[in-house]
């Protein structure tokens, strides 16, 4: 925003003049998203044992077994590595894999829990986390267009388990370049599980993946079990509607008062994402504590929407909340994105925006 603190009556000094991620342009070195390859912090404490099967949906518990018997599989499945994370010599032998199938993958609608789940694996797998990597596709790509790929193979071929969620199935290139890495950490005995979105086209509600993805992924579909997950989204069972959209003021006030918020003009910072790989959204976010957003306003297009949906997830990640005045999130895209073939990213993006409006009601005063 362009009015000064003084000017806007927030500028006292009890309050905390917040930034604004359009002043923002993280680099990210390779190093890093080596490093970050772990659950995000919503799902640092999550269990097997804190996920809450609906009794209603018996392939719930069911995925609950048979991940913790997966994760007990591995145990020592690596035995004969050299126990850090690290590039694998050429010339080195990777560890026999154990007999069965090496990998799971999450089968179900958005909000079922399966980002949940996958987490739980990741934390139930014994391994130190040196050995376990944990990343959407996404992060995986960027991690190939960072490293190479041969690189890649070395970097994690020394790891029991490399878990993968929203396989992007909707981008051919993408997924045939992960089904070769894929293929190559198989070879050297990596254990992979992982969940997908569906195939442009094909999203309806309730839809699952399963068929689509053994078929994207070709010759790795014998190393895959599939669990079906029924349920609805979890985000909306027994919560109340989500609150409404503030005013420029009380949006503008709670900026001020909360450290570590930042403050920024809505279309200003669709904007900006355009000139910020989305490989940097979760820098970009690095220290905030709440995001305020004032005149937030249905997205112009299909690109800028796809970007927001990543941002969504990276803030969803991070639990940072998000305090907004202007149109509620559910109006952010419109009918013709929701009907087309990203329409599941879209109404995950509402979903996790939804849940953050939530977290954010604290920050208004009064």
């Amino acid at each position: 925003m362009s009015t000064s603190a003084t000017a806007s009556g927030f500028g006292s000094t009890a309050d905390a003049t917040p930034s604004s991620l359009c002043a923002r342009e993280p680099r990210v070195p390779a190093e890093r998203l080596v490093a970050e390859m772990v659950p995000p912090p919503r799902f640092d404490s999550v269990r097997f044992d804190t996920y809450i099967p609906d009794p209603g949906r018996p392939s719930q518990t069911e995925a609950v077994r048979v991940l913790d018997e997966f994760a007990a599989g591995l145990a020592g499945a690596r035995s004969g590595s050299s126990g850090r994370r690290g590039f694998l010599g050429f010339g080195r032998r990777p560890a026999k894999a154990p007999a069965g199938p090496r990998g799971v993958y999450l089968d179900g609608g958005y909000g079922v829990g399966k980002t949940h789940l996958l987490a739980s694996l990741w934390h139930a797998t014994p391994a130190e986390p040196s050995l376990k990597a944990f990343g959407t596709f996404v992060e995986l790509t960027n991690l190939v267009g960072a490293l190479g790929f041969q690189q890649t193979v070395q970097t994690l071929s020394g790891h029991r388990l490399l878990c993968i969620d929203e396989f992007e199935l909707d981008d051919p290139g993408d997924t045939v370049l992960v089904s070769s890495l894929l293929g190559r950490l198989v070879e050297a005995g990596v254990a992979l599980a992982a969940t997908s979105n569906t195939l442009p086209g094909k999203l309806g509600e309730g839809r699952f993946a399963s068929v689509d993805f053994l078929r994207e992924i070709q010759g790795l579909s014998a190393h895959f079990r599939s669990l079906r997950i029924d349920g609805e989204d979890y985000r909306h069972r027994g919560l109340p509607e989500a609150p409404r959209p503030y005013s420029d003021e009380q949006v503008t006030k709670a900026a001020y008062a909360t450290p570590g918020a930042s403050l920024d003009d809505f279309p200003h910072l669709l904007d900006h994402l355009a000139r910020v790989h989305p490989s940097r959204y979760g820098a970009l976010t690095d220290g905030i504590a709440a995001v305020c957003l004032t005149d937030v306003q249905p997205v112009p297009d299909q690109s800028t929407a796809l970007r927001l949906v990543v941002l969504a997830d990276r803030l969803y990640d991070r639990e940072v909340p998000v305090l907004a005045s202007g149109m509620p999130f559910d109006r952010l895209f419109s009918e013709e994105m929701l009907a087309g073939g990203y329409r599941k990213k879209y109404f995950r993006a509402i979903s996790r925006l939804t849940a953050l409006a939530r977290d954010a009601k604290p920050l208004v005063k009064g």
